[in-house]
């Protein structure tokens, strides 16, 4: 039997690439995303895989719960979990964000990560098998201007991967927190609500890492020996590194 995967964010960027990747090497998968055209285009482009689509909003519980509970037989069995859907809304410092984009930012990324972990947790404990695979940031680790509640919920999804793993010990199942830095996909079209010409900017001029990169790096840590577990993967472009510390100097002051 092909083992089985549900990606969430498969519509496009790091989702996207991971479902191409596991589809050509022989995963039956479970896509979800918001976009249902996309997730047909993505199934058409793979007719030969085992695809079941579901259209779905991870913010929304009851209807997480309800797709979980009715997923066809063949695809029950869930190995591996990767929850990937999550956005960046906005770059403003905090006095000035909008309250509706942190509420976005936290409905996506935390609370529709915790709703598809608990769903699928009790069957992977009761099998002693799976793979929970979270996509984090780098954000969640090293603050920047504007990062604020975007960077405070990736911090969330590092920590509530390491407490995953306290939690499973024993249980046979793994849990995987992937770091990524800078990367082009669509992250900063949303980022800027859709301004192009501001997200070509976050770019020019640099070699980011694509989907393809981090589809690579899911795909090596959920095929090490299943006695290796890979806490965590923190991975840059080569472009970029930590910045120094800033400093505020009052002229006033000499």
């Amino acid at each position: 039997m092909a083992k089985t995967i549900l990606v969430t964010g498969a519509t496009s960027g790091f989702g996207r690439a991971c479902a191409e990747k596991f589809a050509r090497n022989g995963w039956q998968l479970i896509i979800s995303g918001r976009r249902t055209e996309r997730l047909e285009e993505l199934r058409q482009a793979f007719p030969e895989t085992p695809m079941h689509i579901a259209v779905l909003d991870v913010r929304d519980r009851t209807a997480v719960e309800s797709m979980v509970a009715s997923l066809p037989t063949r695809f029950a069995d869930i190995d591996v979990l990767l929850n990937n859907a999550g956005l960046a809304l906005g770059l403003h410092p905090a006095h000035e964000a909008d309250l509706e984009d942190w509420e976005t930012m936290v409905d996506t990324n935390i609370k529709g990560l915790f709703y598809l972990t608990r769903s699928l947790l009790p069957a992977m404990v009761e099998r002693g098998r799976g793979h929970i695979i979270n996509m984090g940031s780098v954000a969640g680790t090293w603050p920047y201007p504007g990062g604020n509640v975007y960077g405070a919920t990736k911090a969330f999804v590092k920590q509530f991967s390491n407490n995953l793993r306290a939690d499973l010990l024993g249980k046979g199942i793994r849990v995987t927190n992937i770091e990524p830095g800078l990367a082009e996909t669509e992250f900063s079209v949303v980022r800027f609500h859709g301004d192009r010409q501001k997200a070509d900017q976050v770019y020019q001029g640099t070699r980011p890492l694509t989907g393809e990169d981090i589809a690579d790096i899911v795909w090596w840590a959920v095929n090490t020996p299943p006695h290796v577990n890979i806490n965590s993967v923190e991975v840059m472009p080569t472009c970029q590194s930590w910045a120094p510390f800033a400093i505020h100097r009052n002229q006033e002051k000499g």
